[in-house]
């Protein structure tokens, strides 16, 4: 795989000897796995972020800056309210997989 792929040798070196703890990942049913990788969260997070930065070229001071990401924030965040696609069978999966946590997981 390294001699087909020369510009990913790092990347390949980095995933092949750290795969124990990475496969654990793939061991969780897909609905759970959309739900733990957050990637489209975190990157739909900076999009809001650059989006309300970008019409502040200079902020006089980092508290500044700061203070409109935290504002920011409980703007995003009151949008959140879209429910998780299946969230019935992911809770009972979820139960299944961690029983001790069950409790909380239906009461939520």
């Amino acid at each position: 795989m390294k001699k087909k792929f020369p510009q990913y040798a790092i990347y390949l070196k980095s995933w092949t000897t750290k795969w124990h703890l990475l496969s654990v990942f793939f061991e969780y049913p897909a609905e759970i796995r959309k739900i733990i990788y957050t990637t489209n969260t975190i990157e739909g997070l900076n999009r809001q972020y650059r989006k309300v930065t970008k019409t502040t070229s200079i902020f006089p001071h980092d508290q500044s800056l700061l203070k409109l990401l935290y504002l920011a924030t409980n703007d995003i965040s009151k949008k959140w309210v879209m429910p998780i696609h299946n969230w019935g069978p992911i809770v009972a999966q979820l139960a299944i997989l961690f029983p001790e946590k069950s409790d909380a997981l239906i009461n939520s």
